[in-house]
């Protein structure tokens, strides 16, 4: 099975879910992310990392409904590590960053916070609050720290009712592109 046959799996199985407390799909969510990232022309892999930055919930269980969420499920790690064996840092990299990325806008731009939405401010929480002053000096030396700050914008973004987005599989040949090949 080659990686887009992967992740194409992986929705098929969870990407349909609601996406914890907001008003859009899990694929829906990922699909809007990368529609904004192609909005500002991106480069492929980022479009790609936009694209899967939530994988980790789909590569692991936890509780739909956020409320009965009592500690941080580490979504970036996971999806970051299932990324690494598949693509490169320019993919993983960013994706493994997009929460920290979260707590870092919150620490340094003082109007993000009011642009989380409840369920995000509820995971904001869980993860550490915003970042400390050596938190953000650690963050700001992470080789691809800039591109988690844009793909944790577009993730933001994505979660508009409704949006027409392209599909899963039209991103089949920038997904395989973008991946690496297998040793």
């Amino acid at each position: 099975m080659n990686v887009t046959d992967e992740v194409v799996a992986l929705f098929a199985g969870r990407g349909g879910g609601a996406y914890f407390g907001e008003r859009v799909s899990m694929l829906e969510h990922m699909l809007q992310a990368a529609h904004f990232a192609e909005q500002e022309r991106a480069p492929a892999h980022l479009v790609v990392a936009a694209l899967l930055h939530d994988v980790g919930h789909l590569v692991e269980t936890v509780p739909d409904d956020i409320a009965d969420w009592h500690e941080d499920a580490k979504h970036e790690e996971v999806g970051g590590a299932w990324l690494a064996r598949r693509f490169g840092p320019d993919v993983s990299d960013p994706v493994r960053l997009h929460v920290p990325a979260k707590r870092y806008l919150c620490a340094t731009e003082p109007s993000y916070f009011a642009q989380l939405s409840p369920a995000s401010v509820i995971t904001l929480k869980l993860q550490g609050g915003p970042m400390s002053t050596a938190e953000i000096g650690a963050f700001e030396l992470e080789p691809h720290h800039s591109e988690a700050v844009r793909v944790r914008k577009w993730d933001d973004r994505g979660k508009v009712l409704n949006l027409s987005t392209r599909g899963l599989t039209e991103y089949r040949s920038l997904i395989e592109a973008v991946a690496t090949r297998p040793r």
